[in-house]
């Protein structure tokens, strides 16, 4: 029930970055990056201030406590998330591309597991392969224009996510017919 929770949270979260990213596709992508320098700021930052708050309550003759070299990298990475989000753009084109690629593989390799227990229409995997093309597409035309590619960024993740429901919502339906016909206590015996 955990595996088919977490895909279904997955799944949701695809159709909602994909709706973002269709419908807003040169704001979206901007704040996501901004978003991640939030990220990286936040935790950074309370380093900084424990560390500070610890010089502060030290005793003279305490050992000085080690200067977080990891809170102040993350503060400034950040800064520079926050104040130049088009500069990581490019490379989070990259890094979505690469999730479509790796999702259309994930579910062309779920359908293939699948035919062991009941038969997959030829149809079904049509989507699967037209998300891995469009990962692929992504991953070569990355800057042609900033629009083009995140809308289409955004339809296949848009396309996985509906396809990813579809395949949880069938595959739980044959699960719970399975476990109708040999009930779970029989199949542990």
């Amino acid at each position: 029930m955990k595996s088919l929770n977490y895909a279904l949270v997955g799944s949701l979260c695809a159709l909602i970055l994909g709706i973002l990213l269709v419908t807003w596709p040169d704001v979206a992508v901007n704040y996501l990056v901004i978003t991640i320098g939030v990220l990286f700021l936040l935790p950074g930052l309370i380093g900084l201030i424990s560390y500070l708050a610890i010089l502060n309550r030290r005793k003279t003759e305490a050992p000085r406590p080690v200067f977080p070299i990891v809170a102040l990298g993350s503060t400034f990475f950040g800064i520079w998330l926050i104040i130049m989000p088009s500069f990581f753009v490019g490379v989070l084109m990259y890094v979505l591309g690469v999730l479509l690629v790796l999702g259309g593989i994930s579910q062309l390799a779920n359908l293939i597991a699948a035919r062991s227990f009941m038969p997959v229409p030829f149809g079904v995997y049509v989507v699967p392969v037209l998300v891995l093309a469009a990962g692929i597409t992504v991953l070569f035309n990355p800057f042609e224009t900033a629009e083009i590619p995140f809308i289409v960024l955004g339809v296949s993740f848009i396309v996985y996510a509906l396809m990813d429901l579809f395949r949880l919502i069938r595959f739980r339906r044959k699960k719970s017919q399975i476990e109708d016909i040999f009930p779970i206590e029989e199949i542990k015996d």
